[in-house]
């Protein structure tokens, strides 16, 4: 049997040293290799060690005597016929399975050029050359090194820890290098420091490291026990014009999810947008499938979906109302996000609680290193975003702030009416996070927004919203590792009005959240990936409460609250049948449990909901249960990779959703409220299936995508005509619930680089739904199916970025979208001689269809890598051709004449220049 052959030296203190040539009596009889080695270090002054599992397969060898014999003349005789090898060393003796181990160099190793750099670590690590067969000729090996990890090496475990750093040639420590075993189908990329922690058997294994802009490095050691492997990378100096690496292109292809948008937080600083803010949500809304039901408004709609249906996460904690002035601005600071992903389709497991989308924030940690800060100035606002290390290498905190200054903008309007009005708002956003050691790390999140405004010098209105997260992430081992989360999210909104009348008073309203998390995650191998978790949550709402200023005529109200409990147990396994399939299934089991304090009316079966109807009032006590439901939610998506350029998935998807928003108003309303399910108020339920293909080409760095879906609602909710749903006690009297159903085609060509990128979105879309009942005050459209309020058949965006130089570049924004439904009057009739107004069926027309362009120029900083600070300006004009887009139509009845007016936002062009700067 050939051998492999390996040179190395091995440093090793000892209190008696056992000589070589020293003589002994040694025997056996008829015991296996084990047992045999063990009598001769029992019988002896010196220490054997290997590794237990060389020896699962022992067999008896036969009786043999040595009388006055040399150690090393005996152990020659014993391993003869096994695999074993052996290095002595004072009073230690160290076995090899399959290797020759010599104590000193040959001759033909000494004879090699001094070119071939063979290096001698004397610290009990070794770095020379690894031979494959016998020393016929000078240059029969392989230069990679072999290093010898751990001085124990008599170790039953298994698996063995290896961890270390990687720098380049300047000490400068390295992340996101790969490192990988690739026989073992092992491997792992080093952290921000550098630091990276491998698991692995006990023996040989060869570590490889590969990197774009470093030279291959690879070493083959020995382990035996854990221990540290720090690896130094030579930079790879190559004049090449353009290396472009695009890991979420060629993840689009494998990954078994369709139906999922991320956002390039950094280029988004191109796109033109209104009043020059950064903003990942108006960025979204240019993307398939996601739209808005009008310029400015809040609140999203997605694949047919209402706004309440979307799940809004920041580090995994709910915000409730994402944005700032009416929608205007994002009350996510850009500054602070890491990524951003939206699931439309194929959504995990480990999500729930929404029926349409899940879009999923995840914030920086700070720079454990040193002091880095980000910045920007615009005309209506400015923020700063700064990290620093607390601990060097251990912690670090990151802090940005982001406020306006709006107010300049209202009282420069020529409106007597708006001098006195006010808005203005701030947000802060502060993160710590921690590692302990290499299997145990925390963060911590901490979200505050804050909304002020008034239309008149009698109303202030002001909500905001705060949110708690708490994340331990723990490593078991390089094949499982868990995290717990704990999060609080409040969202809370008032409105002050104080006239010169008795009539004032002060509206509050609040809901919260306190959930818990936990979830692990098994990679059982490169084929199988296990996900495992369960969550709960606690909700609170106020629905709403009406409190009277002194000597005020209002009557106070107070709405009792709500409590509810929605937990689930999720799991699902992402599965390799081969390289070409890949399949993702799983289920979720959600249950919602409705709690007292309650007051809940029973209504008569098989009659419309009204206070005629009532035939009993139940009390429920504090934290009683009085409803529960409980849906299971299968989901399943798969991917076929066809070629290594082109695949196609298709998944399907059931969610359910136990809160509703509560909104008679065309669009998201910071006054909106919330409601839990209850005895009257059903779950809503939405099943989803989809089909994708998609298609890289790399020569011109093309993505192209078309998904189409399908998807159903059962108890989607909506209202009354004229539904009074504030401060109201009986509101379920006011609410329809019926079927929706929305389908689609979604069509992407997006450009990654080069001179000129960007992307071509269109959707082709419809929304619908059913109101039905037997009922006639109960029934919408005579119980046929209607376009919802956000059905746009037609949508079209067109992005692009071109590059005059490398700190030059324009941008451009095309946006066309069919104009949203809208209900008109038809007609007028009188009756006992007054005047009524007949509507034509809910939905039937539209308003008309909006068009907008924008264009922008960017200016980089000097490319300097010594500078105080970078920074990138941007001149941009929204709006550039002056469309008066009307953003709603409404009809006054004026004298028995019915007249339209409408409304638009941005009906001139809007110029903007923005300064933002990175140090």
């Amino acid at each position: 049997m050939i051998k492999k052959y390996f040179i190395f030296f091995f440093f090793c203190l000892s209190v008696n040293s056992f000589s070589q040539s020293e003589k002994i009596d040694f025997e056996y009889s008829n015991l296996k290799l084990k047992s045999i080695l063990s009598k001769l270090e029992n019988e002896n002054n010196f220490s054997i060690y290997y590794i237990d599992s060389w020896f699962k397969n022992d067999t008896i060898l036969n009786t043999k005597s040595f009388k006055n014999e040399k150690i090393n003349i005996i152990l020659e005789n014993i391993l003869k016929e096994t695999p074993f090898n052996f290095y002595i060393d004072k009073n230690n003796i160290y076995l090899s399975e399959n290797q020759f181990i010599f104590n000193e160099l040959p001759n033909e190793i000494l004879k090699l050029d001094a070119k071939n750099n063979i290096e001698i670590n004397s610290i009990g690590n070794i770095e020379v050359p690894i031979f494959e067969k016998e020393f016929q000729k000078t240059n029969d090996y392989d230069k990679k090194s072999v290093e010898i990890i751990g001085k124990q090496i008599k170790n039953s475990k298994k698996t063995i820890q290896l961890k270390g750093i990687v720098t380049n040639v300047n000490n400068k420590k390295l992340s996101d290098i790969t490192l990988s075993v690739k026989d073992r189908n092992i491997s792992t990329i080093t952290n921000q420091n550098g630091e990276f922690l491998l698991e692995l058997p006990t023996g040989l294994s060869l570590i490889e490291v590969e990197s774009i802009t470093h030279e291959k490095f690879s070493k083959k050691i020995m382990l035996y026990n854990d221990g540290v492997l720090n690896i130094k990378l030579s930079e790879n100096i190559n004049i090449i014009e353009e290396v472009i690496v695009n890991t979420k292109a060629k993840e689009k292809l494998t990954s078994t999810k369709s139906g999922i948008t991320s956002i390039d937080i950094e280029n988004i600083k191109n796109i033109p947008l209104v009043l020059g803010e950064r903003d990942i949500f108006k960025v979204a809304t240019i993307l398939p499938g996601i739209k808005t039901t009008g310029e400015g408004s809040a609140g999203y709609n997605v694949r047919g979906g209402k706004e309440d249906q979307n799940l809004i996460l920041i580090d995994d904690a709910v915000i409730y109302n994402p944005a700032h002035f009416f929608g205007f601005f994002s009350a996510v600071n850009p500054f602070s996000v890491k990524k951003a992903d939206i699931y439309k389709g194929s959504i995990p497991t480990e999500f729930g609680g929404r029926l349409s989308s899940v879009f999923d924030i995840t914030t920086k940690s700070g720079n454990k290193q040193k002091l880095v800060g980000e910045g920007g100035i615009g005309p209506v606002t400015s923020n700063l975003t700064i990290e620093t290390p607390i601990v060097k290498e251990k912690s670090s905190l990151l802090f940005a702030g982001r406020a306006t200054y709006s107010g300049w903008i209202i009282r420069s309007l020529n409106n007597e009416s708006l001098k006195k009005s006010e808005a203005s708002f701030y947000d802060g956003i502060l993160k710590y996070d921690h590692k302990f050691n290499d299997k145990n790390s925390i963060s911590t999140t901490l979200h505050y927004s804050n909304d002020r405004f008034s239309v008149s010098s009698d109303s202030l209105f002001n909500y905001n919203n705060r949110i708690i997260s708490l994340n331990w992430n723990h490593k078991f081992n390089s094949k499982i590792n868990s995290n717990i989360i704990v999060t609080s999210s409040n969202y809370n909104f008032g409105i002050d009005y104080n006239s010169n009348t008795d009539k004032n008073f002060k509206f509050k309203y609040s809901i919260n959240e306190n959930q818990f998390i936990s979830k692990f995650r098994f990679k059982f191998n490169n084929s199988n990936n296990l996900l495992v978790g369960i969550n709960s949550k606690l909700y609170n709402v106020n629905p709403g409460e009406l409190v009277p200023y002194k000597n005020s005529s209002i009557t106070p109200i107070k709405i009792d609250i709500e409590k509810g409990l929605e937990s689930a147990f999720f799991i699902s396994d992402e599965i390799k049948i081969s390289d070409k399939f890949s399949i993702n299934t799983g289920f979720r089991l959600s249950n919602f449990l409705a709690l007292g304090n309650s007051i809940q009316k029973i209504y008569e079966e098989n009659l419309p909901l009204s206070d005629a109807t009532v035939k009993e009032v139940k009390q429920f006590g504090n934290f009683e249960v009085f409803k529960t439901y409980t849906v299971f939610e299968p989901r399943l998506s798969a991917r076929l990779l066809l070629f290594d350029d082109y695949s196609i998935k298709a998944s399907y998807d059931k969610t359910s959703q136990f809160i509703h928003l509560l909104s008679n108003n065309t669009t998201q309303s910071p006054t909106d409220t919330w409601k839990l399910s209850d005895l009257n108020v059903k779950p809503q339920i939405a099943e989803q299936i989809s089909f994708g293909i998609f298609k890289n080409i790399d020569s011109k760095n093309l993505e192209l995508s078309i998904e189409g879906y399908y998807k159903k609602i059962s108890n989607f909710l909506d209202y009354k005509v004229g539904a009074n749903i504030i401060l109201n006690e009986n509101v379920e009297t006011e609410l329809l619930q019926g079927k929706g159903k929305s389908y689609g085609v979604e069509f992407l060509i997006k450009k990654t680089s080069g001179k000129l990128n960007g992307w071509i979105g269109y959707t082709y879309s419809r929304s619908f739904l059913q109101l039905d009942s037997q009922f006639n005050e109960e029934r919408v459209n005579n119980g046929a199916f209607f376009p919802s309020n956000f059905d746009k058949p037609h949508d079209l965006s067109i992005v692009g970025n071109y590059k005059l130089t490398k700190r030059y570049s324009i941008s451009s924004n095309f946006i066309y979208q069919t104009g949203r439904p809208i209900t008109y009057p038809v007609g007028a009739f009188q009756l006992n001689g007054a005047n009524y107004v007949l509507y034509s069926d809910r939905n039937k027309y539209r308003i008309p269809d909006y068009f907008r362009l924008d264009v922008g120029v960017n200016i980089e900083g000097s490319h300097k890598i010594k500078k105080l600070a970078h920074s990138f300006v941007n001149v941009s004009v929204y709006n550039i051709l002056g469309i008066n887009n009307p953003y709603s139509v409404f009809f006054v009845s004026d004298n028995g004449r019915i007249k339209a007016y409408k409304t638009s936002i941005f009906a001139i062009p809007i110029p903007t220049v923005t300064y933002n700067f990175k140090f």
